[in-house]
């Protein structure tokens, strides 16, 4: 693990990257993060490098320092998958919201800014996701065909309101993230879980683009199977989930010293 020099204060927005052998996206990736919010917001950006066998690593520390952008690096010793490497980079955050993006450069950073407006919104939500929504994807007809109905069945059976749970770019504050149960290939269900735990969640348009470099690390194949057994462990955590109300809290001799010998 490479730790880059950052500063020790907080920040308002954290933006997590996963990423695996993407040594020829991370360069521009991190330009525009930095293009798109210095002007807005304090952010760092954490990146888990994924098991790489490339220069991911190094290209992003050499981007980073270059631009004088906070970060962090996190490199793992094997690929531990998008879920894990979001799970790390979202618990060694230090911003009061996570930015969620993925790292081939498909998803557009010009879009945080708007999904930042949208959660001071709601501020008065304790717990919330704000995700994003690729209205025009820039995909094979046969891999949007696909998404299409997997999201139509996931929406079926969680009820979680996106119709598009598959977009890297989510906004979550840290104190949400933390609430959430770990397991892998959570991030595809991350509004459910949050819902789950009586979140808000509200959709927003995002760009999506081309991938310019590198390789998709994910098949049809991959998807559908893991999919099937996680959506009925997603509905098995939400039939299991509790929302007490409170009728009462009172606290008794809290400033009262214990004199006791």
């Amino acid at each position: 693990m490479t730790n880059l020099e950052t500063p020790s204060n907080d920040f308002e927005v954290s933006v997590l990257i996963p990423a695996k052998n993407e040594a020829e996206n991370i360069p521009s990736l991190v330009t525009e993060i930095h293009q798109s919010l210095h002007q807005h917001v304090t952010f760092e950006v954490v990146l888990v490098n994924d098991g790489s066998t490339d220069e991911t690593a190094r290209v992003f520390t050499e981007t980073c320092e270059s631009l004088n952008v906070p970060a962090q690096l996190i490199s793992t010793e094997q690929s531990v998958g998008q879920s894990t490497a979001l799970y790390i980079a979202g618990h060694n955050a230090r911003a009061k919201w996570l930015v969620t993006i993925d790292g081939d450069g498909q998803n557009d950073p010009a879009d945080i800014p708007n999904m930042v407006s949208e959660a001071n919104l709601l501020q008065g939500s304790s717990d919330f996701c704000i995700a994003g929504y690729r209205h025009k994807r820039k995909d094979t007809p046969w891999k949007r065909f696909q998404s299409r109905i997997a999201n139509r069945v996931r929406n079926w059976f969680l009820n979680d309101g996106v119709p598009d749970t598959g977009c890297g770019l989510k906004l979550i504050p840290k104190s949400t993230w933390v609430k959430l149960p770990y397991f892998n290939h959570m991030h595809r269900y991350l509004p459910a879980l949050i819902k789950r735990i009586g979140g808000d969640i509200r959709v927003v348009p995002v760009a999506h683009r081309d991938r310019t470099a590198g390789v998709s690390k994910y098949t049809a194949w991959n998807r559908v199977w893991v999919g099937i057994v996680d959506m009925f462990a997603v509905k098995w955590l939400i039939a299991r989930t509790k929302h007490p109300v409170i009728k009462q809290h009172t606290h008794i001799n809290t400033e009262q010293k214990n004199n006791a010998a």
